[in-house]
């Protein structure tokens, strides 16, 4: 089997990711998850990357505390380097034995320093910090520090809630502010919307004529989204297509080389290693290109990198060839490849889509009859992207004892903009893994276990598409 493009540590699931960039390589810390009972600590392990497609597993970066420590978890956090070249490194400590005034496990903000290029880290102790008063000292995690130049300080970001409010709704990014690094004193939020439980992972950077604002939506939604402005203090406006991947990509932060900026996530992984399994903290390393549109909004898709690190041909029969016209103005259609596509493959697919179209899109790890695949389909009437899969979770005996109530798999649904024309809809498969880019804009990104190997198919319903070109590439590990 060849080695997937998408990183997992042997043993092990990555946590939320910190992305550094270091001369041209990105060194990528994050949370690493053993799932073990009792739970260990959690540490900052290490990979790095130059490609985005080869990783280097270093293990253990920064070790985490003892049961008695106030780091036994250390979590989320960012790094950069002061004026004196030495990289500070933030973090999250907690210890589940360690309770604050409210009952809840105190989360604080700790720091470590590396003279040696991030080889080795010696924590400060002495600078840790909790959360003021007004806000619940069991939520004050994942501190981002920036650069403001303007202002001429560093700022400190933190998934944070208030003390007081609906409970569902005391999520704010709060604030801090340090002219050197090690004193930090507590400011006004950085954005206070009163909307969600909080906000997880906050990461801001500039573009161009605009910044943004990313953060991970722990509410019901589970979903990574990014903000807008002129400058680093508002007013922050909502993109139309907002978030950046579905349910099954969180906690996503951000690195930029040579004037291009990349999302780093995880894509969650489910319990049971079944498609009806519900999703799980942690999983497998997923990065995302993000592209600055004219308007300013971001779109995001595949890294080129990626895209050609699949470069051998996959031959693929669909009915007559190219193009496959498919009209079916009052039903359904599909055509279902001659050939079983290997578990890992990149696929492109042009597709020149009618108006009125009710439905079309592809079928993967299909039957030979179509009946039976994982579907990513696309929705004009609607507005959406959404993925699929036939058979539906049966739960009795009788024929409506099927799942058939939900439109398709709940938590994978994306808008996008699907006018008349020609789209082109993108496939990573590497095992079981899946991820979806249309048009170079939306992603969609999930699990697939239960069918682990099948056909590529096209379909269309109540309307007329035409597949104007398929191309299938694996790669051929040397």
């Amino acid at each position: 089997m060849n080695r997937s493009v998408f990183f997992k540590p042997a043993g092990g699931w990555v946590g939320d990711l910190i992305p550094f960039e270091k001369d041209g390589e990105f060194w990528l810390f994050y949370l690493h998850e053993v799932r073990a009972d009792p739970k260990p600590g959690t540490s900052w392990n290490l990979v790095t990357t130059k490609d985005l497609t080869q990783f280097e597993d270093h293990g253990v970066s920064l070790q985490h505390g003892s049961e008695t420590d106030l780091d036994f978890n250390a979590y989320t956090g960012s790094i950069v380097v002061d004026e004196a070249g030495i990289h500070r490194l933030f973090y999250t400590g907690q210890n589940p034995r360690n309770l604050g005034p409210d009952g809840a496990p105190l989360q604080l903000v700790m720091q470590a320093t590396s003279t040696d290029g991030m080889q080795t880290w010696v924590k400060h102790p002495e600078l840790t910090f909790g959360a003021p008063d007004g806000y619940e000292s069991g939520d004050w995690r994942d501190p981002f520090v920036f650069r403001d130049e303007a202002a001429g300080q560093w700022r400190m970001l933190l998934a944070a809630r208030h003390s007081a409010g609906p409970d569902r709704r005391r999520g704010v990014i709060a604030q801090c502010v340090s002219s050197d690094l090690v004193t930090w004193q507590h400011t006004e939020p950085f954005w206070d919307p009163r909307r969600y439980i909080t906000h997880e992972c906050p990461d801001v950077f500039a573009w161009g004529d605009w910044w943004y604002m990313v953060y991970s939506e722990f509410s019901e939604s589970f979903t990574t989204r990014y903000r807008m402005a002129k400058s680093p203090d508002g007013p922050w406006s909502v993109p139309d297509l907002d978030s950046v991947d579905g349910r099954a990509f969180y906690a996503s932060k951000t690195a930029e080389r040579d004037g291009r900026r990349f999302f780093f996530g995880w894509i969650a992984s489910k319990e049971g290693n079944a498609d009806d399994g519900p999703w799980q903290w942690a999983g497998t390393m997923s990065v995302l290109e993000a592209r600055q549109n004219p308007d300013g909004t971001l779109g995001f898709g595949f890294a080129d990198e990626l895209v050609e690190s699949f470069w051998d041909d996959v031959p693929v029969s669909l009915n007559n060839g190219l193009p496959t016209p498919l009209e079916a103005p009052d039903g359904y259609t599909a055509a279902v490849s001659d050939e079983t596509l290997p578990s890992q493959f990149y696929a492109k697919a042009v597709l020149a889509i009618e108006a009125n179209t009710t439905e079309c899109g592809l079928l993967l790890r299909s039957s030979q009859d179509g009946d039976q695949s994982y579907v990513v389909r696309l929705e004009p009437k609607r507005g959406r992207m959404v993925f699929d899969r036939w058979p539906r979770k049966v739960t009795g005996d009788a024929q409506w004892h099927v799942s058939g109530d939900i439109p398709f798999e709940i938590e994978l649904e994306r808008p996008c903009d699907l006018a008349p024309g020609e789209h082109t809809l993108e496939l990573v498969v590497d095992g079981d893994l899946c991820v979806a880019v249309l048009d170079r804009q939306v992603a969609l990104s999930t699990r697939i276990y239960d069918l682990p190997a099948g056909r590529i198919g096209v379909f269309t319903g109540e309307g007329s598409t035409t597949l104007t070109d398929l191309q299938i590439r694996k790669r051929t590990d040397n």
